[in-house]
């Protein structure tokens, strides 16, 4: 059975762009991580897992994040700690992401 042109294209796309699929699959090796990152604050996100973050967040499709369970926002949160992370901190001190949770009132 041959694939539908589009679908072609599609799974082209992904390929050149950024390595989406080798980011997801890195991504996936850290789930553990990130699952940790959300529920204590804190986190070893090594810089592969955040460059594995960085592609996906802002070169490939949205739906490959929420293919492995996170969403949109969860992913906004995770590159913005990778962003904090990633930048000289001044003095050498270590930079903590404190993520802010919001609830909602019923």
């Amino acid at each position: 059975m041959a694939l539908p042109k589009s679908s072609i294209r599609s799974t082209g796309r992904l390929e050149v762009s950024g390595g989406c699929w080798n980011a997801l699959m890195e991504l996936k090796s850290c789930s553990n991580e990130i699952v940790i990152f959300f529920l204590n604050s804190q986190s070893d996100i090594g810089p592969d897992y955040c460059r594995a973050i960085d592609i996906i967040t802002r070169n490939c499709w949205p739906a490959m994040l929420t293919s492995l369970g996170f969403t949109a926002k969860e992913g906004n949160i995770l590159r913005g700690y990778c962003d904090a992370s990633s930048a000289p901190s001044p003095g050498g001190l270590a930079v903590i992401y404190q993520p802010q949770v919001f609830k909602v009132l019923a």
